[in-house]
């Protein structure tokens, strides 16, 4: 039993002080989220990052790892609450292939652009795959299974901002990049299903345009986060042909949290789920992402963000052009 000021808190080798900090802060971003706009992940970065100092304090060490990283990862497995098989189903086959398609090309054209920028192609994952799958909470689920690395929560962080700063630029532009295209309410809900990095901006926009457009794009959005079944598969056969390179450990093929994933995404789509039992699952996702962000952040030096220059920058948006042009493209040309 951890003790502040007196307060007994739970803890599992004293983790009860970096937890607690990282949920304050979580509930700080929600509360600004909730009553000022803005995407949640992005605040609970910068109030993390503003709260550097407690990662030097010894009684949060633990807690504010435990955060970052099992917290982290239960997050991830509780996604599994949001979509059924049912869901990918009913749109058919076309979308389902739009939606393959976008996101396999554009992690590999990441990964190329990345290196030939001269970064490493864990960067080119990272980003390509925030950006292609579900922004923030994708970069949190590929950080944890890409290989260790010193520059990896650095490179997490500034994912994490660049994607959740686009999503919300998107949020307000490609609303009207529809009404510029003439699409009806359905392919403007596919449009913005398959582009916006984050869910939360996905739904923003395409209940802009009407809740036809909205419905759409949420499935379409969630058949993205789906995706992150098979990419996480696949960087980890990645990750196991790299595991005599750093540490020497090869990393699981399947991690633990990926398994909890599918296991209730196949249970949210035979077993009858009373709709609370969802919202809850669909909450306590959203809340660990949101404190593992916030641990994330506390764990980060915005130097080391600034540090970073401005080529990450360009690179995150010629990502996000270039899902945005292959979506339109298959659009414009009636291939949906």
């Amino acid at each position: 039993m951890t003790k502040i000021s007196g307060l007994p808190l739970p803890g599992i080798g004293g983790v009860g002080p970096g937890v607690l900090a990282s949920l304050i802060i979580a509930a700080a971003a929600t509360f600004l989220a909730d009553h000022y706009g803005g995407p949640v992940m992005l605040f609970a970065l910068l109030l993390g990052m503003a709260m550097n100092f407690l990662s030097e304090v010894d009684r949060c060490k633990p807690g504010i790892s435990f955060a970052s990283r099992t917290v982290l990862r239960l997050g991830v497995a509780l996604l599994g609450f949001r979509i059924t098989l049912g869901q990918i189903a009913d749109l058919g086959w076309q979308p389902v292939a739009l939606v393959v398609a976008v996101v396999a090309l554009t992690i590999l054209a990441s990964t190329w652009a990345a290196r030939a920028m001269g970064f490493k192609t864990e960067f080119g994952i990272l980003s390509g795959g925030a950006t292609a799958i579900c922004g923030a909470s994708a970069a949190m689920a590929l950080s944890a299974s890409l290989p260790a690395h010193p520059l990896k929560e650095r490179a997490t962080g500034f994912t994490i901002i660049g994607v959740s700063t686009l999503s919300t630029i998107a949020m307000i532009l490609y609303p009207a990049i529809a009404k510029l295209f003439g699409f009806d309410d359905h392919h403007a809900g596919l449009l913005i299903g398959a582009t916006i990095h984050d869910v939360a901006q996905v739904v923003g926009a395409g209940y802009a345009i009407s809740p036809e457009a909205g419905d759409t794009a949420t499935v379409v959005k969630l058949m993205r986060v789906a995706m992150l079944l098979p990419v996480i598969v696949a960087v980890g056969l990645w990750a196991r042909s790299r595991g005599d390179r750093g540490e020497g450990k090869r990393p699981p093929l399947l991690p633990w949290f990926v398994t909890a994933f599918v296991a209730l995404v196949v249970a949210n789509t035979i077993l009858p789920m009373p709709g609370f039992v969802r919202d809850a699952g669909n909450e306590a996702s959203r809340w660990c992402l949101v404190a593992a962000i916030a641990a994330l952040g506390i764990k980060t030096h915005f130097s080391e963000i600034v540090d970073i220059g401005w080529k990450p920058v360009v690179l995150m948006v010629l990502e996000t052009v270039f899902i945005a042009v292959l979506a339109l493209a298959a659009l414009w040309c009636g291939w949906l």
